[in-house]
């Protein structure tokens, strides 16, 4: 008997998106879920696959080959390194809880939810640190949305159902009032852009902050919005490109071309330029966040002027899930508005041709 199928969206190759008639996933366990995408939003690293800019390309996958760690090689994390299709694609979403495994008492058929992208079980050790992205259950880097880059293939959320493998760690409910189009992007960079302004305006209430914008475009402009959200004094903004300044100006920034001495500051450039102009323009005892990925082997860092200067540097992947019901209960305050990043919505059979798109944050709605 052959298995159950539906529609999902899947990566052909750069510039091509496909809906194709793919396996449909079942409850594999008591703990699990299968929820329905209403929502989904792209990703900027979404914007930088479609576009041809995938990781880890030709002498840096080769070098990142040979100095990882032997279990990391063999658990498959660059076995389709660079992004290759075809594979589910789409990983941010909310979603409506089609069905729960006995085990599930958190959520029930027809709540709505944000579904993190990150699988995260909630009891191990690294969850329990709050260190979600790094779960001991899963593969390293499982996540959905990016074939075997886990070490196994999760799906994309552009489909008919998504399977979540720990319903109860993972989901989050949506609030009524809350639309699901708001939020869609909460699953990892709405988060992803809060955390890079959240700590350390705790640290210091009311600091100047300053965002350099690029290739995580609208990580940074998530970045603007929280601040502005949280209280700092200024939010000033560094970009060239014309569309994020204006999103970044609508959120209360304020555009700059030169930058120097904020307490915080925020790289998402993705470009070694940008990280360099973060980094010097940081205060003494303050922190700079990079959210950019860079891809080469080597990317230049001023070590002597963060050396002199005497600031905090912090990089790596958002913790999606440990930071999820903290940011939504701002969304629901009315105090954080992501929709104001949003640039194009679209119909969910659009998607193929939406996720194109050029704008900073693209999200497609099902009926």
């Amino acid at each position: 008997m052959s298995a159950p199928t539906m529609r999902g969206l899947v990566f052909e190759r750069p510039g091509e998106l496909r809906w194709r008639d793919v396996e449909a996933p079942e409850l594999q366990g008591p703990a699990e879920a299968l929820v329905r995408p209403l929502a989904v939003a792209r990703c900027d690293l979404d914007a930088g696959i479609l576009r041809g800019e995938a990781p880890f390309r030709g002498r840096a996958l080769h070098w990142l080959r040979n100095r990882l760690p032997d279990r990391i090689g063999q658990q498959g994390i660059f076995r389709n390194a660079p992004f290759r299709g075809p594979f589910a694609f789409g990983h941010e979403c909310v979603a409506e809880v089609l069905a729960v495994g006995s085990a599930v008492t958190g959520v029930a058929v027809g709540d709505r939810v944000v579904v993190p992208f990150q699988i995260s079980c909630g009891a191990c050790a690294a969850c329990g640190a709050g260190l979600t992205s790094s779960c001991d259950a899963v593969p390293p880097r499982s996540m959905y949305g990016f074939g075997d880059l886990g070490g196994r293939s999760w799906g994309g959320v552009l489909a008919d159902r998504v399977r979540v493998p720990f319903a109860d760690a993972m989901l989050v409910k949506v609030p009524d009032h809350v639309g699901s189009e708001v939020v869609a992007s909460l699953g990892d960079n709405v988060v992803d852009g809060y955390r890079t302004v959240a700590a350390p305006l705790a640290k210091h209430p009311g600091a100047a902050v300053l965002v350099v914008g690029g290739l995580a475009a609208s990580v940074g402009l998530y970045a603007v919005a929280s601040a502005v959200a949280l209280g700092a004094a200024r939010v000033d903004y560094l970009d060239i490109d014309a569309a994020r300044l204006e999103v970044a100006v609508r959120l209360g920034a304020n555009p700059v071309r030169t930058a120097r001495a904020y307490p915080i500051t925020v790289d998402a450039s993705a470009h070694p330029g940008g990280l360099a102009k973060a980094v010097l323009a940081t205060a003494p005892g303050g922190t700079c966040t990079s959210v950019g990925i860079y891809y080469t082997p080597r990317t230049p860092f001023p070590l002597l002027g963060a050396y002199g200067i005497g600031l905090t540097f912090v990089t790596g992947r958002v913790r999606s899930r440990a930071m999820l019901p903290e940011v939504l209960a701002m969304v629901a305050a009315g105090t954080l508005r992501p929709e104001e990043v949003t640039t194009r919505v679209a119909d969910w059979e659009d998607a193929p041709r939406a996720f194109l798109d050029a704008g900073p944050k693209v999200v497609v709605v099902r009926d």
